[in-house]
């Protein structure tokens, strides 16, 4: 049975389609070639014939053959290596989302293409769902390990601004207080693993923790090093505290298909009300005691 002509507009959002899931098989195809795990290769595997299939069947439609995007390959392929292959896939995917193709309006000359798009949607979701990555098996000691550093050393560092009111000092009490807290928080997650029975996945969730806390420590007391001014030094640091905040609660967001804007706003407010009130302890501690340097 001949099939009925389609429309310019509808044939021009299969074409974007089209390109959309050649470049995903691609991208998923070279991902599961690169990965030494196989349960993921297989999975990457999986969804990259998904997107072939995907692919051939919109091509029946315009018949013709549609290039991948050289540049969003080399791009998600990249974010995917560096950030965690979850992460890379559903960013990759929300791109996708908020592409300009209307399947309600396809639906109306290709009645299948609804149906087509949802069951290999949903398989695409039920097959990321079931990677598995340490970046995120282990988010719950990046999380605490970030969240502890940002709140304990820019608080300590906002107290010891206008206590001493030496860069050089701040810095050096930043870096040894950042490093007694990751070792503190590293060795505490430990005994907390062993205790509930994860004895495997004790120390890796250690060295997850210790790692986010020195990261954060590295952003909040590199001012310290670089400005002379103390309060222009704390500045910075409050802003790169929310830079740090902004770049993990988006990346968790994405990761875990958590609500950005709650997550993000709830630490900016933690952070900043436990800075100001360091801060203002400093303030008092310096004139309680008279103490100049």
């Amino acid at each position: 049975m001949e099939r009925k002509p389609i429309s310019p507009e509808v044939r021009q959002q299969l074409i974007i389609a089209q390109r959309n899931e050649i470049t995903e098989y691609h991208i998923y195809q070279r991902l599961a070639k690169k990965l030494k795990n196989k349960h993921n290769s297989q999975v990457l595997n999986a969804i990259a014939q998904d997107e072939l299939k995907h692919y051939n069947i919109w091509k029946k439609y315009t018949g013709r053959e549609v290039s991948p995007s050289r540049w969003d390959m080399f791009k998600f392929y990249w974010i995917s290596r560096l950030f965690g292959i979850t992460f890379g896939i559903k960013l990759m995917e929300k791109g996708e989302e908020s592409a300009r193709i209307n399947y309600a309006e396809i639906a109306h000359e290709i009645p299948e293409a609804a149906t087509i798009s949802k069951e290999e949607n949903d398989h695409e979701e039920e097959l990321i769902n079931i990677l598995k990555e340490d970046k995120l098996e282990y988010i719950g000691s990046i999380v605490l390990g970030l969240n502890d550093a940002l709140v304990e050393i820019l608080g300590t560092l906002a107290g010891l601004t206008f206590a001493l009111q030496n860069t050089k000092l701040v810095a050096l009490a930043g870096i040894i207080a950042g490093i007694a807290g990751a070792l503190s928080m590293s060795s505490s997650e430990y005994l907390s693993n062993k205790s509930e029975g994860n004895d495997a996945g004790a120390v890796k969730s250690a060295l997850f923790t210790g790692l986010a806390y020195i990261v954060a420590v590295v952003f909040l007391v590199a001012p310290y090093l670089i400005f002379t001014s103390p309060f222009t030094a704390l500045l910075v640091a409050v802003l790169d505290s929310v830079f740090v905040v902004f770049v993990y609660s988006y990346y968790i967001s994405i990761a875990n298909d958590q609500p950005f804007r709650k997550r993000f706003l709830e630490m900016v407010v933690l952070s900043t009300v436990v800075g100001l009130i360091s801060f203002g302890l400093g303030y008092l501690v310096r004139v309680a005691f008279g103490i100049e340097v």
